[in-house]
């Protein structure tokens, strides 16, 4: 019999020994690929699924990305082999996370980046509007173009530059956000770089351009001289008055200027408009002759007059004193007010000085020619108290038509100091003509006149001797004014109201005190009459005088000091007459 030697099977329960386990990891190991999170690399399509692509990447387990990162995957097939990006080793059902839209993100950012680094160009397309500026598809990812970056002009319509594609150039990248800022400006910026240093070197004061108006602003007009900027300042851009630019040119509105001047080292160009057009003086003289009827435009109103515009460029004063034949004005708003069309006529012009004097009232007869008729000398009229002066009164006869009443012609008896002592503001007072200055447009008045001249009948009233009583009305320097009977007033010296010099006056004599008098001069050509106490005094009983002394808290005067008093006085026509003021 033969033996058969035959070896024990392993148990498969059997466990490895350390050093085999090792082993064999080890050899495992070798086998995957090292890989990092955050990062790309490289794998191979296995299974291509409704809602999912699984890769292998060489690591232990498969990844799995979402159907939806795949633009179509119809173009796609087991075995190909593509770029993903690693997101995580292991989420929590233990799988890889794959994704194919941030690893070909990545691929585009890192040729941003590049472009950034280097200046290189890259071509993109505004997709829409965004606060502030236009977004930008630039090779897959979105970039901010903001609006001062779109172009050398101010854009104002951001929508006209949705859909197109554009050059950029990489301004600004944010790494930890990954946000990229871009500029179509800078490029257009360079192409016109040699186009600026041409046009500024061919510059010549005189040299009429083309240009496109691209800001608008208070003080006048930039114009875009394809490269280069000039400056229409608000006065040179019409010879009439402007207030501001925009009623003169629009945004984006393309115009033909002249260069006024230029600054080569500051690059500042000084350009006109007005220009370009023939100066609205030249020929005036001939378009505009003296008594021309001309319509204008109120353009500024100021204390003595009102500013005209004829036509742009020129313009006309009519002087306050040119806007009525009658009115008083004060002030031109009381006849025109701003931007009021008005109707005038060419008084005066001066086209040296570039002046042209203006009148309305022209437009109407003068109705100063038909006062004499209306008004003769001698007539009697009724008027308004319009206004007092310290030398008359301003009385209105119709409207616009005053006349002044002299102080001096207020009244016969009453020697005035202020008109106010007769009339106020407002009363109606009768008047006479007494003349009519048509060339000076003065009427003179006379109050007084609308009666007779009482002087005629105070001679026999009031002849050298007689006595009568007045009463004081006014207490001046000199003496004092009473009043006589008839309304008239008289003056009595200082030295005829006693014999004994009298300290203060208004210590003795007061308003409304009655007097004893005599008259002792009467002039009727200088309406003067002079009286005296102690003429009246001289020769009376000597209770008389003790009485009149008493009530006036005089010195005592005796009849032979009375006596003596009124020969000194005759005897001194100077100090007797006097002044009654």
């Amino acid at each position: 019999m033969v033996e058969a030697n035959i070896a024990p099977e392993r148990n498969h329960q059997t466990e490895y020994s350390p050093a085999e386990v090792e082993r064999m990891t080890k050899l495992y190991e070798s086998t995957l690929s090292s890989i990092s999170e955050n990062e790309i690399v490289k794998g191979r399509i296995v299974h291509i699924g409704e809602s999912f692509v699984t890769v292998d990447i060489g690591f232990k387990s498969e990844g799995i990305i979402s159907a939806d990162e795949f633009p179509d995957l119809k173009e796609i097939k087991i075995g190909d082999q593509i770029e993903v990006f690693l997101e995580s080793v292991e989420n929590r059902d233990g799988q890889l996370v794959l994704s194919r839209k941030r690893a070909d993100f990545m691929r585009i950012w890192e040729r941003v980046v590049r472009a950034f680094d280097t200046g290189e160009v890259l071509k993109g397309r505004c997709v829409r509007r965004t606060k502030g500026g236009i977004v930008v598809d630039l090779l897959g990812i979105d970039a901010f173009l903001p609006g001062s970056q779109i172009d050398i002009r101010p854009v104002r319509d951001f929508d006209a530059f949705i859909g197109r594609e554009l050059d950029f150039k990489v301004v600004k990248v944010n790494h930890p956000s990954e946000n990229v800022v871009v500029s179509h400006k800078v490029l257009v910026e360079q192409e016109l770089a040699g186009q600026r240093k041409a046009i500024l070197d061919s510059l010549e004061k005189g040299q009429i351009l083309e240009g496109h108006v691209k800001a608008i602003t208070d003080f006048g007009v930039f114009v875009d001289l394809g490269g280069v900027d000039g400056l229409v300042h608000i006065t040179d851009l019409s010879w009439g008055r402007v207030s501001h630019p925009s009623e003169i040119v629009k945004l984006d509105q393309t115009i033909n200027i002249v260069v006024l001047d230029f600054d080569q080292e500051k690059k500042r160009i000084s350009l006109g408009l007005k220009q370009l057009l023939p100066h609205p003086w030249e020929n005036i003289e001939f378009k505009y002759p003296v008594g021309t009827k001309i319509q204008g435009k109120v353009v500024s109103l100021t204390d003595y007059g009102a500013f005209v515009e004829i036509e742009k460029g020129i313009e006309g004063l009519i002087h306050i004193s040119e806007m009525s034949w009658t009115q008083h004005i004060k002030h031109p708003s009381q006849v025109v007010s701003m931007g009021q069309i008005i109707d005038a006529v060419i008084l005066s012009l001066d086209k040296d000085g570039k002046k042209i004097s203006l009148g309305m009232k022209q437009l109407e007869p003068d109705p100063w020619r038909s006062l004499l008729a209306k008004y003769p000398v001698g007539s009697k009229h009724e008027g308004v108290v319009r206004n007092l002066t310290n030398f008359g009164v301003f009385v209105e006869l119709e409207e616009g038509v005053d006349g002044l009443v002299h102080i001096s012609d207020l009244s016969w008896m009453k020697k005035i100091r202020h008109p106010g002592e007769v009339v106020k503001k407002g009363d109606k007072i009768e008047v006479v003509i007494l003349g009519i200055d048509v060339d000076q447009r003065r009427i003179s008045l006379g109050h007084k006149q609308i009666q007779d001249n009482p002087w005629d009948n105070f001679e026999t009233s009031y002849k050298a001797g007689t006595e009568v009583e007045g009463k004081i009305v006014r207490i001046i320097e000199k003496g004092v004014i009473v009043e006589l009977p008839l309304g008239v007033d008289g003056f009595v010296p200082l030295s005829q109201l006693s014999q004994t010099p009298v300290k203060n006056i208004n210590d003795s004599f007061h308003i409304g005190d009655t007097l004893p008098l005599q008259v002792i001069e009467f002039d009727k050509d200088s309406k003067k009459i002079v009286l005296s106490v102690i003429e009246f005094l001289r020769g009376k009983e000597q209770k008389l005088v003790d009485e009149y002394v008493a009530s006036h808290r005089l010195s005592p005067m005796t009849m032979k000091d009375v006596v003596t008093a009124s020969f000194q006085t005759s005897d001194s026509p100077t100090e007797k007459n006097g002044s009654s003021e």
